[in-house]
């Protein structure tokens, strides 16, 4: 008779026994399971029998109450107006911060002190902000520089080229005039100075943008070291009865907000190195100015790639042909590997939302806010979903 842990046996002997990585797995604890909103059924209100004309007691008053409603109204539309700069730095630095409390919560994971965390977080955007302000912006505005005086040059190494001619032969005069009007509106300093409204013009944007700069870092600064106590501030806003739901909902929305602008900024820094290393080995002119410019375009949801493709292979094809082809199909296969590979994995933690709506809210939101827009539409989308799974549905479904 033979028994299941023979006399002798040790335990690595043994043909069952379980490997030590095994037996780590098994004592790993099971995820805990999303918090479920708590369901009420919604009783519709008994609506009045009096119309709501017969129901003004004081035509008077009420107009007169009418009145101040609407030119309250005009006052604080035109109050936000004037503060949209302001809004727009709030917006940003808010996304911003939300983009770095995943990093915060990653090291509270591993046992380090939520203040310690804060510390080397925002230590670390400093730091990288410093080293991107000392080693790349003075390079890339060598580069533009260079590339506006290399414009006439490159533009006449392109009418030499066979396929200026294959264009010329097919379009005509037509090509010809297009090309001359690009070189003459480039060339001229004139349209240059035109483009940002003159020299003070250029210079008060400088201004501002470099002290827009420094406002929105001291902003994503205090919103991440307070963002715990923010959103315990705006929940104490909610009647206490949907506090709960409140928070669950805020919860998911941060998450999504953050896992999507850490997502969006991991593709586009990748998306920049790949730029830059095949404008690099290539040989193409102004790499690091083109992966400035990847990273900046890139940022946009679903259309940026395809907007860089067609920028960086117009540009290449200014200074050879051949190598432009090259780096269109490279830049190509590239894209269908980010999109089939690289996207779903980065952006598993942000909630999913519809091609076609990251189409529009993209759309809508570049022509509302310009760039700024068309980076905050996906995440405002997908808020504005999860609102709608989470309250409007059930709501709906509870009607009797």
């Amino acid at each position: 008779m033979t028994t299941d842990n023979p006399a002798g046996a040790t335990e690595d002997d043994s043909p069952i026994a379980e490997k030590p990585h095994t037996r780590r797995r098994a004592e790993r604890p099971a995820p805990e399971p999303e918090p479920e909103l708590t369901r009420r059924p919604y009783v519709e209100p008994t609506p009045s029998s009096r119309s709501f004309w017969t129901r003004i007691d004081r035509p008077f008053a009420f107009g007169f109450l009418v009145t101040l409603g609407g030119l309250a109204a005009i006052a604080l539309g035109l109050a936000i107006t004037n503060l949209s700069t302001v809004l727009i730095y709030i917006a940003l630095a808010l996304f911003a911060a939300l983009g770095l409390d995943p990093a915060v919560r990653f090291l509270e994971r591993h046992r380090m002190p939520r203040a310690w965390a804060l510390v080397t977080v925002l230590v670390s955007l400093l730091v990288l902000l410093g080293l991107v302000i000392w080693a790349v912006v003075p390079v890339v505005v060598q580069q533009i520089a260079s590339f506006i005086k290399d414009v006439p040059g490159m533009i006449a190494d392109f009418e030499a080229s066979d396929l200026y001619a294959t264009l010329e032969a097919q379009f005509g005069d037509n090509f010809e005039d297009l090309v001359g009007q690009v070189q003459g509106f480039l060339t001229d300093p004139g349209n240059i100075a035109a483009i940002g409204g003159g020299a003070l013009q250029v210079g008060a944007s400088i201004a501002s943008g470099i002290s827009g700069a420094i406002i929105v870092l001291v902003l994503i600064i205090y919103f991440v070291a307070t963002l715990s106590g923010i959103k315990q501030a705006m929940l104490r806003l909610i009647p206490a009865r949907d506090r709960a739901n409140a928070a669950i909902i805020t919860e998911q929305i941060t998450d999504s907000v953050g896992g999507y602008v850490m997502g969006m900024v991991t593709l586009a820094f990748i998306n920049s190195l790949v730029v830059l290393l095949l404008y690099s080995v290539l040989g193409l002119p102004f790499p690091l100015l083109l992966a400035v410019t990847a990273f900046m375009i890139t940022l946009i949801p679903l259309v940026g790639s395809v907007l860089f493709w067609m920028i960086g292979s117009v540009i290449a094809l200014f200074s050879d042909p051949l190598l432009a082809l090259i780096f269109a199909a490279i830049y190509l296969v590239y894209m269908q590997f980010e999109a089939y590979f690289l996207t779903p994995r980065v952006m598993s933690r942000a909630v999913s939302v519809p091609g076609s709506l990251v189409v529009i809210g993209a759309m809508v939101g570049g022509t509302l806010l310009g760039l700024l827009g068309a980076l905050v539409a996906v995440p405002v989308t997908a808020s504005i979903l999860i609102i709608i799974k989470k309250v409007w549905v059930p709501r709906q479904d509870s009607r009797i």
